[in-house]
């Protein structure tokens, strides 16, 4: 009895060794993909590490060392076992396009790494790939590096003189989460505000329009200049009281500017949200 009791331990500490490399295929517990960017197909993250503010070098376009503060990103994929490594210029090429497919562009390569910029709906995120191991790994340096906000906000009696002087008012301080239609809470010392204002004046009513920049496509940013807007309806219905029959959401997507958008500061201008008196 004693030897089949041994025998059965050791087929199990055996079953257990085995289930190591296939368990060692997985991705790290708390890891995940950068969500600007998948990974290359048949690899597992091996290592991962996540900070709320650190600070990582970069290259300019110059090839100058350069330093980039904001939440970073640091991740290490290996291939699988019995999957074919890629190229490490096939892995580099494949993040340039992937980056390029969003509007960012390539700022400095050398053989093995390349460094990355895109700047999207008010943030600038830097990355920088460097594949190795004939392929076999790869590591991905992401620094999200906030760009300039507009962080001029009005309170209700401001917003109620534009309005009446001009029909309308351009909003800002309403924030979104990264490339989604999210309101954030640090918005809810405007959306406070915009209650107000429909508190003493109950027979207002108003278009509430979304704006975006021009980076991206139009078509994307016309629905999310509008999903914007209605989030905005949302939050001021239902967390502030507002009645829903007095707000209307719409979406103008780039196309009614207010600066250019040819520099940081024109754009950061142009995403807003407009309440317009219907």
């Amino acid at each position: 009895m004693k030897k089949a009791a041994t025998i059965i331990v050791g087929v199990a500490f055996g079953l257990l060794l085995a289930a190591v490399p296939a368990l060692a295929q997985e991705d790290v517990p708390g890891s995940t993909d950068h969500p600007l960017l998948s990974r290359m197909p048949g690899f597992f993250i091996s290592d991962y590490d996540e900070k709320d503010f650190d600070q990582a070098d970069f290259k300019s376009s110059k090839g100058d060392d350069i330093q980039i503060n904001g939440r970073k990103f640091h991740i290490e994929y290996d291939i699988k076992d019995g999957e074919k490594a890629p190229s490490e210029i096939q892995i580099i090429r494949n993040y340039e396009n992937a980056i390029e497919k969003i509007d960012g562009s390539t700022v400095f390569e050398v053989p093995e790494e390349t460094w990355l910029k895109v700047e999207k709906e008010g943030q600038i995120t830097w990355v920088y790939v460097w594949a190795h191991s004939e392929g076999e790994s790869y590591e991905l340096d992401i620094v999200e590096q906030e760009a300039m906000e507009q962080d001029v906000t009005a309170n209700a009696e401001s917003l109620a003189r534009a309005i009446s002087s001009n029909g309308h008012v351009s909003v800002y301080g309403i924030r979104f989460d990264f490339d989604k239609a999210i309101v954030k809470p640090e918005s809810d010392s405007i959306l406070k505000e915009i209650s107000k204002l429909l508190e003493q004046d109950p027979h207002l009513k108003l278009f509430v329009v979304g704006h975006t920049d021009s980076v991206g496509k139009i078509d994307y940013n016309m629905k999310l200049s509008r999903a914007r807007a209605e989030a905005v309806v949302r939050v001021l219905v239902t967390k502030f009281g507002a009645a829903e029959d007095r707000l209307s959401p719409h979406g103008v997507g780039p196309l009614a500017p207010v600066a250019t958008n040819q520099t940081e500061e024109g754009r950061a201008l142009n995403r807003r949200v407009e309440l317009v008196q219907e």
